[in-house]
């Protein structure tokens, strides 16, 4: 009952960021996005996920696809609201990555009495520890970044189109979102190299070999490989639009995989 009714909570606290952003706009014109309402609706999203995540780890950590779930919104809760307050305009992507964490939430929700592996909370150690944090700090870095270049894919094909595509009038324009994706993309790929690193220390203090080449350790490097190619092509030639997006998307798309994708193929599918 009390997780029932702390999920519930956590999931309606990410509706403010939604629409405080977007009651920012009047008329297709961008008002003062960051006022007070702005930063209690981040503080709301970000407080409620977070709790809810801390009560389950200090329960018993069970790294099942709920939690998993739950640990990605208050990652990227956290991550975001730390973002916009060093930059001016990553705030108008809030109402499209809050509305996918929403949607996390729920099957999050919906998903949280499926049997989980076992806890194993006495197998946790300095370095499974910092692999995990590092892990998913990078795909919350990386979920923003695949939103960022969303944004800016929007915004063009708006343009070419000379009319509105779903909430193209309030996002960033296509410079900004870029400048945001390639910032966002370059912490990222330090974090998931050294995610690559500790895992490798991980695996060497767990089995003696530095590295085991299972399904995350080839999915997350295919990941690093295209974030790489991405970012170098980015700086040598300037590629834009759709291009990006497909990169960014496929590189997002291999580290769900390797991260929430195991937990999905082995509590939902298999279980």
């Amino acid at each position: 009952m009390k997780n029932l009714l702390f999920s519930l909570l956590a999931i309606v606290s990410l509706l403010p960021p939604i629409i405080i952003s977007l009651q920012s706009t009047k008329g297709g014109e961008i008002k003062e996005g960051k006022n007070g309402f702005f930063w209690i609706s981040l503080l709301i999203a970000l407080t409620s996920t977070l709790l809810w995540v801390l009560m389950n780890i200090f329960d018993s950590w069970k790294p099942g696809i709920s939690i998993t779930l739950w640990v990605i919104i208050a990652a990227s809760a956290a991550i975001f609201t730390f973002i916009n307050l060093i930059n001016d305009i990553a705030w108008r992507l809030s109402p499209l990555l809050f509305s996918y964490l929403l949607i996390l939430s729920v099957f999050a929700f919906f998903w949280q009495n499926i049997p989980e592996t076992e806890n194993f909370m006495n197998e946790l150690n300095g370095w499974v520890i910092i692999h995990i944090i590092v892990s998913v700090a990078t795909y919350a870095l990386v979920t923003i970044a695949s939103f960022a270049a969303l944004a800016a894919f929007l915004k063009e094909r708006a343009l070419k189109a000379k009319k509105q595509v779903l909430l193209s009038w309030m996002l960033p324009s296509v410079s900004e979102s870029e400048r945001l994706m390639v910032l966002l993309l370059i912490v990222g790929e330090i974090i998931l190299g050294l995610g690559l690193a500790t895992g490798l220390a991980t695996q060497f203090q767990k089995t003696g070999s530095f590295i085991e080449w299972d399904h995350k350790v080839i999915l997350s490097s295919i990941a690093f490989v295209i974030i790489a190619i991405l970012l170098t092509a980015q700086i040598k030639s300037g590629i834009r639009g759709q291009r990006v997006t497909r990169y960014v998307l496929l590189a997002y798309i291999f580290l769900t995989l390797s991260y929430p994708g195991v937990k999905f193929v082995s509590d939902v599918l298999i279980n």
